[in-house]
């Protein structure tokens, strides 16, 4: 399908963070109307606002790709402000989805949902059996209301198609590389450029390096996305969206310091938090929707240091 617009008209909030930015510029969003309003035009977290939006604009489809984010720095830092601003955002797009009769709602999570004490790959059955992750529970439960509330309201009303996708880590262009406030792979290039830069030949990783993580490129997401828009009434209502295997953090701070070209060598800061020991998503639902990523930890390692550069440069 060629023309713009020709699926209806899609409402992407966090349409300027990096999933909604790598959605905006994948090549199936011209398939849809996107309305991506800026924080400045619509604050998500008051809800008569949000639904008048809604209602005024009556979307085809929501795609809920916002919310406030950060790694464990930051979540340690204000677990009431991750809490309190995702779940009220989260009730407003989705409460003003429903009232506003939108047929259609996709809600990212994300697999922090997840109790931290699983060895094995994170299904989606696993919800809410377990404790969750102390550095980040804030986030994780303003997540799971979220995802609570789209499984209610279809079980209410069964022809309301509001399911929740559940991303792995991510990464990519458009991504945050503040080392304050950013995730891992985006704080991992950020360091190592700065070494390079300043000549240092040794990078410092937060805990011994054996900690594994599944980090997916969020071009890959945005493809997931597109295509779960396009055919909600395949996609299961809860689904991990993930590569399916994983990496040491030390791996991924060895393929960025490949990427850039710095040879310099690792220490390890042993006092330091690293959360949980393995986050790796079961992606059985995924196989059979018939989807998987195609882009490789070394390509979307370049690619997200590339956009790293640009930005830079800007």
């Amino acid at each position: 399908m060629s023309d713009a617009g020709a699926r209806g008209r899609m409402l992407l909030t966090g349409g300027r963070g990096m999933v909604g930015s790598n959605i905006r510029e994948h090549v199936r969003a011209a398939e849809w109307e996107i309305l991506a309003p800026t924080s400045a035009e619509l604050d998500l977290t008051d809800f008569r606002a949000t639904a008048d939006y809604i209602a005024r604009h009556r979307p085809d489809i929501v795609v809920h790709a916002a919310g406030r984010v950060g790694g464990i720095q930051a979540n340690m830092a204000d677990p009431v402000g991750f809490l309190d601003t995702n779940t009220a955002i989260g009730r407003s797009v989705i409460m003003g989805a429903r009232a506003a009769g939108v047929p259609r709602l996709l809600n990212l999570a994300s697999t922090c949902i997840y109790p931290r004490d699983v060895s094995g790959p994170l299904s989606e059955e696993m919800v809410l059996t377990g404790p969750l992750e102390p550095t980040n529970e804030g986030y994780a439960l303003a997540k799971i209301m979220a995802l609570r509330l789209c499984q209610y309201i279809r079980a209410e009303a069964p022809g309301m198609q509001y399911k929740t996708l559940i991303p792995c880590n991510l990464y990519g262009r458009h991504d945050s590389f503040d080392a304050a406030a950013s995730h891992m792979v985006p704080a991992v290039i950020a360091k190592i450029h700065a070494a390079r830069t300043a000549g240092e030949d040794r990078v410092e990783i937060w805990g011994d390096g054996t900690a594994r993580r599944e980090f997916m490129y969020a071009g890959d997401l945005a493809d997931a996305v597109l295509r779960a828009a396009a055919e909600p009434g395949a996609l299961p209502d809860l689904m991990n969206v993930g590569v399916g295997s994983d990496h040491s953090v030390t791996e991924y701070y060895a393929a960025a310091a490949e990427v850039i070209g710095w040879t310099g060598r690792f220490t390890y800061d042993l006092s330091k938090p690293v959360g949980m020991k393995r986050k790796l998503c079961d992606t059985t639902r995924q196989t059979a929707w018939g989807w998987r990523p195609q882009t490789d930890l070394q390509a979307g390692m370049a690619a997200t240091y590339q956009f790293y550069l640009e930005r830079l440069s800007s």
